[in-house]
């Protein structure tokens, strides 16, 4: 996927990753060769993800949002927003990713859809997330409808590529990916000392040298915005 983005736009170019929770995306980005911008409004997300990327002079952590980054105008060549679309209020997003983008720049937006029946490690989070994030069954990229995506671009164009993946995770990696799902509980809130400790014993259960796998789709709606 993060050879896609690169057809789109090369490295070493800047990126505004929007919603970036606690940079999964971003650090592939900076891995990437890429300059990133790590907006996200959340505090307990954001510190996690500046904690991770200290020392990485390519990424900077922003406290905006989707509809006010803060960013100025035509600062990136790239938006990218995983799993996080959702919960954007669409107008004025739209409005706030005219502004900052570059005249020729690309919107991609990512969901990673996990394959829930594909391996016992799949069945067992999701059933975890079932019993223990109340907003899981809520709170889901299946609302965003593609429609919904294509009026966003309009009226330019949007397109779609899937691609199969896998996601290999020590047991930080697994907990991360827990903690930065939007619908689970964030540190201090009731449920998240409890979740995070059904995690870890899910994850000692299923685990093999230390590590567990899951399988995903990855989609990424792409496209550019008529100006």
């Amino acid at each position: 996927m993060l050879r896609f983005l690169e057809t789109l736009v090369a490295p070493p170019a800047t990126v505004a990753d929007i919603g970036s929770g606690t940079g999964i995306l971003t650090r592939q980005l900076l891995k990437s060769g890429y300059e990133v911008w790590a907006v996200e409004p959340n505090e307990a997300m954001r510190t996690a993800a500046e904690w991770t990327l200290s020392g990485c002079p390519a990424g900077r952590s922003v406290p905006g949002t989707a509809e006010a980054t803060t960013l100025e105008d035509g600062a990136v060549d790239l938006i990218t927003c995983a799993q996080a679309f959702h919960w954007f209020d669409r107008v004025p997003t739209r409005l706030e990713f005219s502004r900052i983008l570059k005249s020729d720049g690309w919107i991609a937006l990512l969901w990673n859809e996990r394959q829930e029946d594909a391996s016992p490690i799949d069945r067992a989070y999701d059933n975890l997330l079932k019993e223990k994030a109340s907003d899981y069954q809520n709170v889901s990229h299946r609302r965003v409808a593609a429609e919904d995506i294509r009026v966003f671009f309009a009226p330019g164009e949007v397109q779609l590529r899937t691609f199969a993946n896998n996601q290999t995770l020590d047991c930080d990696g697994f907990l991360g990916r827990l903690i930065s799902s939007s619908y689970v509980p964030n540190l201090g809130q009731p449920g998240h000392q409890e979740i995070v400790e059904a995690a870890k014993k899910i994850f000692e259960a299923h685990q093999t040298g230390g590590k567990i796998t899951f399988e995903y789709k990855t989609k990424v709606y792409f496209g550019r915005f008529n100006r």
